[in-house]
């Protein structure tokens, strides 16, 4: 089972960043099972992917975990992509709510920018797509240092935010607060 608007995330990939979210702000295994309203064993189990957190437990996590743009680096970061001229944006890697789009990106979008700032894109993924983010714990994603990964994937047919035949690159970066974006780039 899954939240609306989310995608499907392994459970040692949310459990890793989870570990990694409390490493880098020095939270401790109990204050995140109680921000989370779950036992500390819970939280271990999560970090050591040997549970899966239901439904409503994953929209917890997403929520403490999301990415926010909080430093004068990260708002730097969303200039970068929003002054580029190639088609990309940027998105919070665990809810794919949307942090920023490049010009190129609005021109392909028939949906004012702006509007969609904060929205999660992930009610317009493809097949490919969605098939490319259950398969991230296997290419190495959640790793301190994950690759790029590349796919293909079909059109939408969506109106509001199109997504045509072609490629497409995903970077994850780590913004100053720990929590991870990602870059989604059209390859030409």
């Amino acid at each position: 089972m899954t939240v609306p608007g989310y995608s499907i995330c392994a459970a040692d990939g949310l459990g890793r960043s989870l570990r990694l979210w409390r490493s880098l702000r020095r939270v401790k295994q109990a204050h995140a099972a109680e921000l989370l309203r779950v036992s500390q064993a819970m939280v271990s189990r999560w970090e050591a992917g040997t549970l899966v957190p239901d439904a409503e437990e994953q929209g917890r996590l997403r929520r403490l975990m999301s990415a926010r743009l909080d430093s004068a680096a990260d708002h730097a970061l969303a200039r970068l992509v929003t002054d580029s001229s190639g088609s990309a944006h940027l998105v919070c890697d665990l809810t794919h709510r949307l942090l920023a789009a490049s010009r190129g990106r609005s021109r392909d979008w028939n949906f004012r920018t702006p509007e969609l700032l904060g929205v999660s894109l992930w009610r317009f993924a493809t097949p490919e797509i969605q098939a490319a983010e259950a398969a991230l714990t296997d290419e190495g994603w959640f790793e301190p240092e994950p690759p790029a990964v590349e796919i293909a994937t079909s059109a939408n047919g969506s109106p509001i935010v199109p997504i045509r035949q072609g490629r497409m690159r995903w970077t994850r970066l780590q913004l100053s607060d720990g929590a991870f974006v990602r870059l989604a780039e059209t390859i030409a």
